[in-house]
């Protein structure tokens, strides 16, 4: 299955919010694990991805696919897609 939720990633300008798309494999009937991160706000995951494009908004998009991957998301929490 594929969800979309939002987690926080911390910026040069402080943490900030992004929409994530993953594929989840449903572990119970309230929750589902995380296996493969797909997008980051729209985009795959790269070294170096920016909400605005702005420096000063700049993460590590592998860090935070890598973080989480094995991750347990509440499905009412999120959207399947």
């Amino acid at each position: 299955m594929q969800i979309r939720y939002q987690s926080s990633v911390y910026t040069p300008a402080g943490w900030r919010f992004v929409r994530i798309d993953a594929d989840a494999t449903q572990i119970s009937p309230g929750y589902a694990r995380v296996e493969r991160v797909t997008a980051i706000d729209g985009d795959p995951p790269t070294l170096i991805m920016s909400r605005t494009g702005a420096r000063r908004q700049e993460f590590s998009g592998l860090a935070v696919a890598k973080r989480e991957v094995g991750a347990r998301k509440r499905l009412s929490a999120c959207t399947i897609i």
